[in-house]
């Protein structure tokens, strides 16, 4: 399969890729918000958008950072599972309601953002929100492409 557009090929679309990498960096390496939580939350987000690479990508992280295949693995159903922390689950439903926006009128409800707000500080609430802001951004692009999926490696991106 061969992408619709080569994203590193086109200097535009490369600067706009380094740009979303190094925002996510950013709060990555910047933000107390749990590594693994960060991790979650954008293996979450890639799962709803359909976004292979992504879907590819965050898994192999979460594993090669020692992630259990179990808890992975139930991400997509993480609702009935019962691995994940209360903090874990605030996430990621803030996580759903900020990506399927235009499904719900309202967007994100008040009821998400209090929970989450029991579980983070403001800091880490703004890492969460911009780091799911810059995954549904990454999502599209990928998907907008038919990023080929498969053949990513760990760090890759560091």
């Amino acid at each position: 399969m061969e992408p619709r557009l080569n994203l590193s090929g086109s200097p535009l679309a490369a600067k706009s890729m380094r740009h979303i990498g190094s925002a996510s960096r950013a709060i990555i390496n910047g933000s107390t918000l749990p590594s693994a939580t960060q991790d979650l939350v954008m293996l979450r987000a890639s799962q709803i958008n359909g976004c292979g690479f992504c879907t590819d990508m965050h898994t192999k992280d979460l594993a090669h950072s020692g992630e259990t295949s179990v808890r992975i693995n139930l991400v997509a159903a993480w609702r009935e599972a019962t691995v994940f922390t209360d903090a874990e689950r605030a996430a990621l439903e803030l996580t759903e309601q900020g990506t399927r926006i235009a499904d719900a009128a309202g967007g994100v409800t008040d009821e998400a953002w209090a929970t989450a707000a029991k579980h983070y500080d403001e800091e880490q609430l703004a890492a969460l929100v911009s780091l799911i802001a810059l995954i549904n951004a990454a999502n599209r692009l990928n998907v907008i492409v038919q990023q080929p999926v498969g053949d990513y490696q760990p760090g890759q991106f560091a």
